[in-house]
């Protein structure tokens, strides 16, 4: 299996589907000692990337007027994006105690990234937040004065009345909640997964880092309309944001 190996530097040059493929591939056996360093240091790869970009589309939409908010009627100013806190890493595991397996993608984007909440209106473009902006909440690093575990303890309570289906981990409202109206349930990722991408569960199901290169690709807001406006914001937004 050496020819799997080399990962990290094959990223780095700009193999990224071919490389995600071949970890994708693996499933599980990911895990393996022969794999799992060179798997985990992509995905940590990843996340500097995805945060990287995160940051500069944060600094663009201040630069262009862009008032982040709560999906709420009073549209409450929030902050779009927040790292990591120092307990990241205890909060890691304290999912995985509790759910088994995190996708190799996870750990990285709890311990390198963040939380994320691109919702908001943009003054060329006020409908926005009907675009489906990038949200991404994992840690709870954006709500310093609650704690993001008791809602999950929540939602792992109902699963494990009934373990017959994987349990759907929330990470963001859906489209519709995002624009404060009334939609399905949240977005999310099934667990427990030992691969090493993950399975991200929207409008469709997909792997995150497919999603994440979709997003990016439209500058955080993936669902384009016909409105001239969305297009020249996005198209400034995109530009130049780093492929994962």
């Amino acid at each position: 299996m050496t020819e799997h190996l080399d990962w990290v530097n094959r990223y780095a040059a700009g193999e990224h589907e071919r490389v995600w493929h071949e970890l994708r591939q693996l499933g599980s056996r990911v895990r393996e000692p022969a794999f799992a360093p060179e798997a985990q240091a992509v995905c940590d790869e990843m996340a500097r990337r995805a945060r990287t970009n995160i940051e500069t589309l944060v600094a663009r939409l201040r630069e262009q007027g862009y008032r982040f908010h709560r999906n709420d009627d009073d549209q409450t100013p929030t902050e779009p994006y927040t790292p990591p806190g120092p307990k990241a890493e205890e909060h890691l595991h304290w999912l995985e105690q509790r759910v088994g397996h995190l996708p190799m993608v996870l750990s990285s984007w709890i311990r390198i990234v963040g939380d994320v909440w691109l919702v908001g209106t943009h003054p060329q473009w006020p409908s926005s937040a009907a675009a489906d902006p990038l949200v991404l909440e994992l840690e709870g690093s954006r709500y310093p004065d609650s704690d993001i575990r008791k809602y999950f303890a929540h939602e792992i309570e109902q699963w494990q009345e009934d373990k017959d289906a994987p349990f759907l981990l929330p990470v963001a409202p859906d489209q519709c909640h995002k624009d404060n109206v009334s939609g399905g349930g949240p977005y999310g990722i099934l667990l427990p997964d030992a691969s090493a991408d993950a399975h991200f569960v929207g409008e469709v199901g997909m792997p995150l880092v497919s999603y994440l290169n979709w997003v990016f690709q439209y500058g955080g807001f993936p669902r384009p309309t016909d409105d001239d406006a969305q297009w020249d914001v996005t198209y400034e937004l995109a530009a130049n944001l780093h492929r994962l």
